[in-house]
């Protein structure tokens, strides 16, 4: 197995994309930890599905927007699982609206999680990666933060800063055999989606080339490959995981 002996946190592992990633890595032979903020059923759930590999899994309760938590999740990990060397930041929301109806708090509050909660969880463990010489960052974005979105200012605003943190991060790190990468979803069917206004919906799902929604697992798989070694001159990108909806 391509992760045997490594140990990854994935922020938002409770659900959705993120249990996906946390599942597959595990499969993959990572020890696995996952924070969550209030889906404490969930998470535990997921932990038990990491277990089932022969591998550790750990389920913390920490709020990604919180620098005091990311930092003690990781000490956390570090002690509890025996290290720490792949970072997935995943942890998202979104609060629609168009820009002059947009409240300050639904801009804060998605610029908050989805843009500091990975400043956060990079902040805390490139120090580790950095004096062991390895490690790797994969960070969930959007194709979205590629193109705009109507109605999503705050959303694709996190996301597009999310590229330009990868991308900045993949020049600070690389000299210590730090790989940083981003994966960017186009439509997947996740309980964000489910929720999303059907008209919106079968309007986005046009636009994707192969005709479906995406699956978790498709996210997984890329996120996966980065994690591994596999991996290991491939640093700085961004990788659409859409069906081709972002060309459409």
């Amino acid at each position: 197995m391509h992760l045997k002996d490594k140990t990854a946190i994935v922020t938002g592992g409770s659900l959705g994309i993120g249990a996906a990633i946390a599942r597959k890595l595990a499969e993959n032979g990572a020890n696995v930890a996952i924070n969550y903020r209030k889906h404490d059923t969930e998470a535990k759930a997921v932990v038990a599905d990491i277990e089932k590999h022969g591998v550790k899994g750990l389920a913390v309760q920490a709020d990604v927007a919180s620098f005091d938590d990311a930092q003690k999740m990781v000490d956390t990990v570090t002690k509890e699982l025996g290290g720490l060397h792949i970072l997935v930041c995943n942890a998202g929301i979104n609060w629609d609206g168009v820009i002059w109806k947009m409240k300050e708090e639904q801009w804060d509050k998605v610029i908050d999680v989805n843009l500091k909660g990975y400043f956060n969880y990079a902040r805390a463990v490139t120090p580790l990666f950095r004096e062991q010489q390895y490690g790797k960052i994969i960070n969930v974005t959007s194709i979205n933060g590629l193109r705009g979105k109507f109605g999503q200012a705050n959303y694709t605003a996190s996301k597009g800063g999310i590229i330009a943190f990868t991308k900045t991060m993949a020049r600070e790190l690389g000299n210590k055999n730090i790989n940083v990468n981003a994966v960017a979803p186009g439509l997947i069917e996740t309980e964000m989606v489910a929720q999303m206004d059907e008209t919106a919906k079968q309007r986005s799902l046009a636009e994707i080339i192969m005709g479906r929604l995406g699956q978790p697992d498709d996210i997984a798989n890329v996120v996966t490959f980065f994690a591994s070694d596999l991996s290991r001159h491939i640093t700085g990108q961004v990788l659409n995981v859409d069906g081709g909806q972002l060309i459409a």
